[in-house]
């Protein structure tokens, strides 16, 4: 079975507030769901077109275990105090 990444751009912080809530929430949540925080921060280096954005890539051992990290209670009430204080976009892709 391959690893499964979960990646986070932020595109925008509105509310860094609520971000610093949201990260005081999310990480034992996705800790607690089998997820393991490889990357988090800003770029230290862009090349091509990259964008200047902090980045979190968090390492699961599926595809599912990744969602259901997301979908979990305090996952979500992790979300809920970010709520509208940051744009981001979130994948989850499977390693090779």
């Amino acid at each position: 079975m391959a690893k499964a990444y979960w990646v986070a751009t932020y595109r925008s912080v509105s509310n860094p507030e609520a971000l610093a809530a949201y990260a005081k929430l999310s990480g034992p949540a996705i800790m607690a769901a089998g997820g393991r925080i490889l990357v988090r921060g800003m770029p230290v280096h862009l090349y091509e077109e990259g964008l200047q954005q902090r980045t979190v890539v968090i390492e699961f051992d599926s595809v599912e275990q990744a969602r259901a990290a997301h979908d979990s209670p305090a996952y979500q009430e992790a979300l809920a105090a970010l709520a509208g204080g940051a744009e981001r976009d979130i994948r989850i892709v499977e390693g090779v």
